[in-house]
């Protein structure tokens, strides 16, 4: 058996490196017996996970086969999906219209969480992992019991759908990015908004919150915070925005710390440490910034033009995931990128992680859970 091989380089728009693999036949301990075409070393491979290199170009790759795959679920394409602190359970959301609680280990249902009209966007579970924090295409923010799927709060206030959220320190407060162009920040206690946090005149497609390092310049708020802001001190706000800007503001202050102008729209964004932090754009650019000197990018890495979907800090490095199907993590340790197999050309969405399990959503219904551990 003949398979195509490729692998990506992640520096300098290297182009991708094109050979065969043929499969032998399986040895005697059911492992693969697998030769490279001519440049290509088969360094190692099990029966879920196979390294290649190329070493004249110096670029390798372990492929990772899922673990498991959760295939009844949903019946529509996932568009996001967490896993809870404790890694028991998982919560996704899908294009047939529903959002669910699954068993983490399985895939099998607990609860199904009803009351958004139109498609759920994004939902994540709150640090306790009982309560469940959603944002839909009806403008609507909603937290759930995990236990027995009621909504015990409705935020209403954005004018146009949610698009992503995050979660301030334990959860007293959180914040939402909308179409409506406005970043909010709401008080979970009192169902209450606190206050627009920035209006971009542009749909603001991810958010992130993270605790910047004594060496960021946040400013100072310009009114005395409110006192239902818990956790907000010493916080950075990222705003992932549709018309090619990247904006981080101070969560408490509102103060503006840097706006960078990228190559197309922004999806989505996360924080790596008190003072980096990463971003992908339309067209397959992971812009990697330092918050102190954001003028020009640390690096950009470019796989392809697929579009950057998700992008997770993982361990010493990060999990991205694009709409060609790729989704890879790239460690500072390793010197191999860990591509993530299965999804095929299939866009992959979301990507959580709970302790050495890697969980990915994607267009074709199918939850899959990967295990470092088969590395």
């Amino acid at each position: 058996m003949l398979v195509p091989c490729f692998l990506y380089s992640l520096q300098n728009r290297k182009p991708s490196l094109y050979g065969s693999l043929t499969c032998q036949g399986i040895g005697l301990d059911g492992i693969p017996e697998v030769t490279a075409s001519e440049g290509f070393i088969v360094n190692e491979i099990n029966k879920k996970s196979i390294h290649i290199s190329c070493p004249k170009e110096n670029a390798s790759s372990k492929f990772l086969a899922p673990y498991t795959t959760f295939s009844r679920i949903h019946t529509k394409s996932i568009t996001c999906l967490d896993i809870s602190s404790g890694g028991g359970l998982g919560v996704s959301s899908s294009t047939d219209g529903t959002m669910k609680i699954w068993q983490a280990s399985n895939g099998e249902l607990r609860r199904v969480l009803e009351g958004h009209v139109f498609d759920v966007n994004c939902c994540r579970f709150f640090p306790s992992g009982l309560v469940v924090l959603s944002g839909g295409m009806d403008a609507q923010l909603k937290i759930w019991s995990a236990e027995d799927a009621s909504c015990v709060v409705t935020f209403k206030g954005h004018k146009g759908g949610i698009l992503d959220t995050a979660i301030v320190d334990r959860g007293r407060n959180v914040v939402s990015g909308s179409r409506d162009g406005t970043a909010r920040l709401w008080d979970c206690g009192r169902s209450a908004c606190l206050g627009v946090l920035a209006d971009c005149g542009s749909s603001i497609n991810g958010v992130a919150v993270g605790a910047a390092d004594n060496s960021v310049n946040l400013g100072s708020p310009e009114q005395m915070p409110s006192e239902r802001e818990v956790g907000t001190e010493a916080k950075m706000l990222l705003l992932a925005r549709e018309d090619k800007k990247l904006q981080c503001l101070g969560l408490q202050s509102r103060q503006p710390v840097f706006l960078f102008i990228g190559s197309d729209a922004f999806n989505c964004c996360t924080f790596l440490s008190g003072f980096l932090l990463l971003a992908g754009t339309q067209d397959g650019n992971i812009y990697q910034l330092d918050v102190r000197s954001p003028r020009a990018p640390v690096q950009v890495i470019h796989r392809s033009g697929a579009p950057v979907l998700s992008l997770l800090s993982f361990r010493d490095g990060f999990i991205a995931s694009q709409g060609d199907g790729s989704c890879f993590i790239v460690q500072q340790d390793l010197d191999y990128v860990t591509e993530l197999t299965g999804a095929d050309c299939d866009p992959v969405y979301k990507v959580a992680t709970w302790e050495k399990q890697i969980y990915t959503c994607c267009r074709d219904g199918l939850v899959r859970r990967y295990q470092l551990s088969d590395l």
